[in-house]
Formats: structure tokens, sequence, C-alpha cells
């Protein structure tokens, strides 16, 4: 067994190169950063992550990764547009067919 002074030499070395080489990200990934949020929202949002089991990190990052999406159509449609190139032109006279009847049944 190695002495306890070794042991804490080799941790303070180890996180040294993490620091130098910039693999020491400490507890959490990602960015941390402050905010202001109303009492009542956090208050729900703290609800939220206890009724869902979920860290109060993963409910914020959550619902912004939402919003962001929410409000960023031209990244969805950029999207859909690579999806399209890649699938090509291959018609399918039955797939045609359904999606015709399917929005004519539709109310747009």
């Amino acid at each position: 067994m190695l002495p306890l002074v070794h042991e804490g030499t080799e941790r303070i070395r180890t996180a040294h190169r993490r620091l130098e080489t910039g693999s020491f990200r400490g507890y959490t990934t990602g960015m941390k950063t402050a905010v202001s949020i109303p009492d009542q929202i956090f208050e729900q949002a703290e609800r939220l992550a206890r009724r869902t089991r979920k860290s109060r990190s993963h409910v914020f990052s959550s619902a912004l990764r939402e919003y962001v999406a929410r409000h960023s159509p031209d990244d969805v449609t950029d999207a859909m547009d690579r999806v399209c190139e890649h699938v090509g032109q291959q018609g399918d006279l039955f797939v045609a067919r359904a999606a015709r009847q399917a929005l004519e049944h539709s109310e747009w």
C-alpha cells in the first residue's frame, strides 16, 4: 500500500495535467452562467425538477433548448433541406397518393 502523502501527490499531479491539457471540466459539463428569473418561474421549475426527478440544470437546459429550437425556424428548414437532398428525388407512387389523400382530408 502506498503512503497517503504519495496518493495526495499523485492526485495533485493528475489535476495539474488536466488543467494543462484542458481536460479538467469540474463536476459538470457545459457552461455555467447566472441569470435572473422571476421567483414564480423558478418555483415552478423547482417543482418540475422534483416531480420528474431531474436536476435543476437539466430542467433549465431542456427549456432553453426547446425555446431556441422553437425560435430558430431556419435551422429546422435547413435540416429538412439536407434530409431531402440526401434522400433525393426517389418517387414512390403509393406514398405520393397517400400523402395527397391525407392532405385533402386535413385543415391547414
